[in-house]
């Protein structure tokens, strides 16, 4: 860390204006009362001479000079001298024996210097012409005036000097702050950029532009690493997942060449490798479906969406594979009309659908599958419960990793992503995804706060039919 760094930081550029910006305030400010103060003693004093002047001037030429001897009984240390002259200006009568060097200009007050006290010291008067010519001059010692004047800038000197220090230190310890801290984000970088996403930036304690400038991108790289994460995950899931088909395919294709000898074994095993190259392709388009959904792009299609109209269609759609499965399939609402929210009605559709299917797939022969939507403490939703074996709390949060499978469902046909788009579609729509336990079974809730309802918003459903393909698709991947 160098001092050299300080002037490039914004904590120690803002210090520095607002200190210059505080600097001429308070310049002006002080500037401001010491021309008050300097203008009211100045006056104070000028009053007092005019009103003495006033005395004098009223009377005859030899009450005067004996008003100005007796005056300079009074006052023998000349703080106030008084003078009368003739019109060449020859010392008559006063404690004032010669007129100032300064130019008199009559009847306006103005600053000289005398000799007083063994130094030469300001004084404030004013003089006045008499009709015979003789020259009046009245003045008071401003020694004290001066006095306190030079005390006010020395006090005002010293407290911007003070000031200007503090406020540089100030700025010094806040840019030193603010460098150390960059010094710090910066090594974080260099760290994540060479390959360490688990480095986040460093933080401090306060809650400053910076800091949370930090905590947004401390966010955007937790992001990051999971989306690095699962990209390699998937990929190791791939390279896993897909291996057994195409080895299957491969093997098939082979073993059709070596030992096939007439059309119709020909024909089964083209018939084979289709459905297995069709199974590959399933989890192709399973994998682009989730990262369609996933990238948001179809947030900008939104309408306005009922819930209970929707999963009364999946319930529809789903009965004839529920009832050829043995499996009771029912739809119940405790709030008819109250659960619209803003979505994509054909995702909803395929991310319940996946959700009835998976229930169906692992409901034994006889038991029941239940879709209901709820409105309950300022909440909407809907859950899916089913008497199957249910889900372990430790595997609830790997199940909607892509390609995860629980260990009883290894031979169940499905690569496991019907729950990764279920988690994708709900995410998108700003719904918490929850597992709860049944006894036996389990129950799965999408649930989120309703939003507003705008009076122009068509509700909107979709069709069984529409979404038929899309949900094959899906579903086989759960």
């Amino acid at each position: 860390m160098r001092l050299t760094d300080l002037p490039s930081t914004t904590s120690f550029r803002l210090s520095v204006l607002f200190l210059a910006l505080f600097g001429v305030s308070s310049f002006l400010f002080f500037g401001f009362l010491f021309w008050q103060t300097t203008t009211y003693l100045n006056n104070y004093i000028d009053e007092r001479l005019e009103r003495d002047s006033r005395i004098y001037t009223l009377r005859d030429v030899p009450e005067v000079v004996q008003r100005m001897r007796t005056h300079a009984q009074r006052d023998p240390n000349n703080w106030r001298p008084f003078g009368i002259f003739d019109a060449s200006g020859r010392y008559i009568a006063g404690n004032l024996t010669t007129l100032p060097q300064r130019p008199v200009r009559f009847g306006e007050n103005f600053e000289f210097r005398l000799r007083w006290g063994g130094h030469a010291a300001p004084f404030r008067g004013i003089a006045y012409r008499l009709e015979t010519g003789d020259i009046l001059f009245f003045s008071e010692n401003v020694d004290a005036v001066h006095a306190f004047q030079d005390l006010l800038l020395k006090a005002m000197a010293w407290g911007g000097i003070l000031v200007l220090a503090i406020g540089l230190a100030g700025a010094v310890i806040t840019g030193l702050g603010a460098v150390r801290q960059i010094i710090g984000i910066t090594g974080a970088i260099e760290r994540i950029v060479t390959g360490d996403l688990a480095k986040r930036l460093p933080t401090q304690s306060g809650a400053g532009d910076l800091d949370r400038l930090v905590h947004v991108v401390n966010g955007m790289l937790d992001d990051i690493e999971r989306l690095m994460r699962e990209v390699k995950g998937v990929t190791d899931d791939i390279a896993h997942d897909l291996r057994t088909p195409l080895t299957r395919l491969l093997g098939g294709l082979e073993r059709a060449r070596r030992r096939t000898t007439s059309t119709e074994e020909y024909a089964i095993a083209v018939d084979e490798a289709i459905a297995e190259t069709k199974a590959v392709l399933g989890t192709f388009s399973a994998l682009l479906r989730i990262a369609e959904v996933e990238d948001g792009a179809r947030r900008a299609g939104f309408t306005t969406i009922d819930l209970g109209r929707i999963s009364a269609d999946v319930v529809e759609f789903h009965a004839p594979v529920a009832e050829e499965s043995g499996v009771s399939l029912s739809f119940d609402t405790d709030a008819p009309g109250l659960t619209q929210m803003s979505g994509d009605p054909s995702l909803m559709f395929e991310a319940i659908s996946n959700l009835v299917d998976n229930a169906i797939k692992f409901s034994p022969a006889g038991g029941c599958v239940g879709v209901r939507t709820f409105f309950y403490q300022d909440r909407i939703g809907v859950a899916v419960s089913d008497n199957g074996p249910g889900i372990p709390y430790h595997e609830r949060e790997a199940v909607l990793r892509r390609f995860h499978r629980l260990e009883k469902s290894r031979h169940t046909p499905g690569s496991g992503l019907g729950l990764s788009l279920v988690a994708a579609v709900a995410k998108l729509h700003g719904l918490t995804l929850m597992f709860d336990s049944a006894y036996p079974g389990s129950c799965v809730t999408l649930e989120r706060e309703p939003a507003e309802q705008s009076s122009t918003s068509a509700t909107s459903s979709i069709s069984p039919e529409g979404v038929e393909q899309e949900v094959h698709a899906i579903s086989s991947g759960a």
